[in-house]
């Protein structure tokens, strides 16, 4: 079974210095039908303006990852923290017991393109953490690559949740396959592009919710960025 989400039926908020999508209910948005799927609860697609940003505010008891699409995005937390990520680069922060951290926007002239993710964790009370990574497009060029796991295999960012995060940047006409364990579910998202899921056509900013589904089939109409969570199926 596959469940599309369009990008425009998404929560929209216009504050001036930022441009929010999002993809289940966040804030002022809320849409009883998509509180989360299995341990994804976010997906917010942030468009910050340059010079601006989030001021410090607090966090507890999740997995936040930021996933850069373009320019650059100036991380400080209270835990002493400090860095500058830009396209390419993942960061993880476990929220756990409870954190404070900003985020802003490194230029005063550019705009920084994100998308922020929470996932539930598998415990609450954990010791706050935090880490990031850039990752080369040619890692991710028509293959899967692994961003997130639970055991960080494969030099991935470790998260505290039965969750695998993949990515992938699919060039024209080129094809991607995932085989999908009985016991799973799976969440795809595209940031970029359009590409055709088992038949249908996804394109910048739709997800697509899959359960029962053997076999994940992709193939790029034009260049994609595509994510890709494994999620523990909650309702098998």
């Amino acid at each position: 079974m596959i469940n599309i989400r369009k990008s425009q039926d998404r929560g929209y908020a216009n504050h001036g210095w930022l441009d929010s999508y999002h993809s289940f209910s966040f804030a002022e948005f809320y849409d009883p039908d998509y509180m989360a799927y299995s341990v994804l609860r976010v997906i917010n697609e942030d468009k910050v303006a340059g010079g601006t940003g989030f001021g410090m505010h607090p966090h507890r008891d999740m997995e936040i990852i930021t996933y850069m699409l373009a320019g650059e995005l100036r991380h400080q937390d209270s835990m002493g923290n400090g860095s500058v990520i830009g396209a390419g680069d993942v960061q993880r922060m476990t929220a756990g017991r409870g954190i404070r951290h900003s985020e802003v926007n490194a230029s005063t002239e550019n705009e920084v393109h994100l998308l922020q993710i929470w996932l539930m964790p598998d415990q609450n009370g954990l010791p706050p953490s935090y880490e990031d990574k850039h990752i080369d497009a040619g890692k991710k060029l028509n293959q899967w690559c692994l961003v997130a796991s639970p055991d960080a295999h494969d030099d991935s960012l470790k998260i505290h949740q039965d969750v695998t995060l993949w990515a992938s940047i699919l060039q024209p006409e080129k094809t991607l396959s995932y085989t999908l364990n009985d016991a799973r579910c799976a969440y795809l998202h595209v940031a970029r592009g359009q590409l055709v899921l088992n038949g249908q056509i996804l394109s910048a900013g739709d997800a697509a919710m899959l359960r029962d589904e053997a076999e994940i089939k992709l193939k790029a109409t034009e260049e994609s960025e595509i994510l890709l969570f494994d999620l523990p199926n909650l309702d098998s």
